[in-house]
């Protein structure tokens, strides 16, 4: 088996050290949960790379969304060029699910536009868990809904070697019934060809342009090759090759027809069921949808929406776990949460948001019961599926520290940089302050982040400074992700010196540039306003040698007197370190490709799907159903707060108190 070995011109340096030698030795005692409570700035990334090739595991790395998950897979790859490092995300670009409006009687069909890149990238992930040990697999919470079962997927695959016989007439049949498409004119990925005693295949999980070509001697397999699916160009010789199947969700011919039977079976329960409640609409429209869904799977052996059968298909129990990509681990893999005091409370948000719409389409005849079998797992069984967890965060949340038998602070940067210093001042006065503060910053080619609590707030405060000749932008929440990172550029640049916004946390990236954050009302009681909160917007200035945080505010809340004693602690032994170790805190110098990049490639739509999918299914006129809405909504606003997405929180607020005004609660 092929080892981790992290390739990095550094050696760990600061806290570094002893966070790996603590956190794997934790792991290899058996430690169930363990947290590593790393500042920004301080090397958490290559620390979790370090403890992955000390306990050399494979290991899954959960990130709560794209962006993210984007940076740390192409960090990884860096780190880990000689191992199996992949990416698992939501193949959708975009993604409207399945649902019905009562109300309407609307029904709204699914439509999703797939990125067939990261449908390769899914692929390949299972595929070198099947493969291989030496796997990292970053992922987003996507890895918690149901995927197609394991032991199928592996049983379902092709063995080939060379000196075997084969007849292209079965291999062919056996392609097809693996989900590839014959295409004897052009090879593509998913698709094979045959020509003459040759058989060309381009299995979709290659990462890059390589297919596999069979040569036969008669019924003799005399050559296999990997070649360049573009150039023709042989790669390399092979004696033997396994193909897995070019999508998740297959199952084997002759289970179809047991199969078919189950779903036939339930589809006669519930007509019944639903004629005997005088149902007989809803009864005529799930036989129509389910017969036409039988018959392409008894023809094609698979059929749109297959996934929606996945409980009949796997066998399970009603209620059951579905499969999902946890399940290809090995039984002793390694899980890092990172970004924990997001990811886990998300993890646990995903069940209920998605029942609540299947349910609908269960009630009016769209779907059979089972469908609610294909789900994402809830909270305590994507727990009792965990092996061995490390927590990995700035701010773990009280639950995660409770779990953890060590908590491991990774204090220390390898810069030398300390948390910034924190003042507070009063609130009256602030603009002019500012003013005096930003000028400042401006005259040594700085740049300051001003964090608002309303959008008027950060609009007004905008259009003031812009009056005084100063080079401001605003980040709200209808700018896309595309726009903010140019605007995020141009604050690195300098062709804007100050950004003015609610929620400067979700970037994900280092703006070292940035000396001064100046909070408004940074006393106010809230999420925008909590100990998490504070302490990620303090972090923000940890870029830079001169950081400084201004807090604007009339009294000392229990919040910022938590956020900021927290600092002060880290910042002292930060300082005895420097001066132990003679080391003068120097500003990080990042060209700003370095880090905006791949911004534009990772821009992800942040549109509420379903949460506009929740609303499209309830009648807001019914209080009982308006009830049930709001408090789904205040639900998802306390989640999104939770994950530090604030705007999106005080858009849900917004939303729920213009429903209260116009329907009543």
């Amino acid at each position: 088996m092929r080892k981790f070995h992290v390739v990095s011109p550094f050696e760990p340096s600061g806290d570094q050290p002893n966070a790996i030698k603590k956190l794997s030795e934790g792991f290899f005692r058996g430690d169930k949960y363990q947290t590593l409570k790393g500042v920004t700035g301080s090397g958490k990334t290559f620390t979790m790379a370090k403890i992955i090739e000390a306990v050399q595991r494979p290991t899954l790395i959960i990130s709560h969304n794209k962006t993210l998950s984007a940076q740390l897979y192409r960090e990884f790859k860096t780190f880990f060029p000689d191992n199996a490092v992949e990416y698992f995300v939501s193949y959708y670009d975009y993604y409207q699910p399945e649902a019905y409006v009562p109300a309407r009687d609307l029904y709204i069909e699914k439509d999703a536009s797939i990125n067939k890149e990261i449908d390769k990238l899914r692929l390949a992930a299972t595929y070198a868990l099947m493969e291989r040990r030496d796997v990292i697999i970053v992922a987003t919470v996507s890895c918690i809904y149901g995927l197609g079962m394991p032991d199928l997927y592996k049983e379902m695959r092709i063995h080939v070697e060379k000196g075997n016989e084969l007849d292209t007439h079965e291999i062919a049949s056996r392609l097809i019934s693996i989900q590839y498409e014959r295409n004897d004119m052009i090879l593509e990925r998913g698709k094979f060809r045959i020509k003459g005693d040759t058989i060309e295949i381009f299995p979709p999980y290659m990462e890059t342009d390589e297919a596999y070509k069979i040569e036969l001697d008669f019924d003799q397999i005399s050559r296999i090759k990997r070649f360049n699916a573009i150039s023709g160009e042989t790669i390399e010789e092979l004696d033997e090759l396994q193909l897995y199947p070019a999508k998740h969700f297959v199952v084997p011919r002759d289970q179809m027809a047991s199969v078919t039977e189950k779903i036939q079976t339930e589809l006669d329960s519930r007509l019944e069921e639903l004629r005997s409640a005088g149902k007989i609409l809803e009864a005529e429209r799930l036989k129509t949808r389910t017969t036409y869904d039988l018959e392409m799977m008894k023809e094609m052996g698979y059929c749109s929406g297959i996934e929606n059968y996945s409980g009949p298909i796997s066998g399970r129990k009603r209620g059951d776990p579905p499969a999902t990509l946890l399940h290809y681990f090995p039984d002793d893999f390694l899980c890092m949460i990172d970004e924990a005091h997001v990811s886990v409370p998300q993890i646990g948000a995903m069940y209920e948001g998605d029942r609540a719409r299947k349910q609908n389409l269960i009630d009016f005849g769209f779907r059979l019961p089972s469908a609610l079998d294909n789900r994402p797992l809830k909270i305590d069984e994507f727990t009792k599926k965990m092996n061995q967890v490390i927590f990995v965060t700035a701010t773990p949340r009280p639950e995660e520290i409770k779990k953890s038998t060590q908590v491991v602070e990774q204090l220390i940067r390898p810069t030398g940089l300390l948390d910034p210093k924190i003042e507070v001042r009063p609130s009256e006065g602030q603009m002019q302050d500012i003013f005096k503060e930003v000028s400042a910053r401006i005259k040594k080619g700085e740049r300051s982040l001003i964090l608002t609590l309303t959008k008027k707030m950060a609009e007004d405060l905008t259009d003031y400074l812009s009056e005084l000749n100063l080079k401001v932008k605003y980040i709200h929440s209808e700018i896309d992700t595309f726009e903010r990172v140019e605007i995020l550029k141009s604050l690195r640049t300098g062709e804007t010196d100050v950004l003015i916004g609610i929620n400067l946390l979700r970037e994900g990236i280092d703006l070292p540039e940035v000396s001064l954050i100046a909070i408004l009302d940074a006393d106010k009681i809230g999420f925008l306003r909590s100990t998490t909160s504070l302490i990620q917007i303090i972090g923000r200035a940890a870029r830079n040698a001169d950081g400084t945080v201004l807090m604007y505010a009339d009294r000392m809340s229990d919040a910022m007197k938590e956020a900021i004693d927290e600092t002060k602690r880290r910042r002292s032994i930060q300082e005895a370190y420097n001066k132990e170790h003679g080391i003068v805190p120097k500003t990080i110098k990042k060209a700003v490709e370095d880090i905006l990049e791949h911004q534009k490639e990772d821009a992800e739509q942040e549109a509420n799907i379903k949460l506009e999918a929740l609303k499209n299914c309830t009648n807001l006129f019914v209080a009982k159903q308006r009830k049930k809405l709001l408090d789904l909504m205040k639900k998802e606003m306390s989640e999104a707060a939770d994950r530090l997405d604030y705007e999106q929180a005080a858009v849900l607020r917004d939303q729920i108190i213009e429903i209260e005004k116009t329907y009543g609660k």
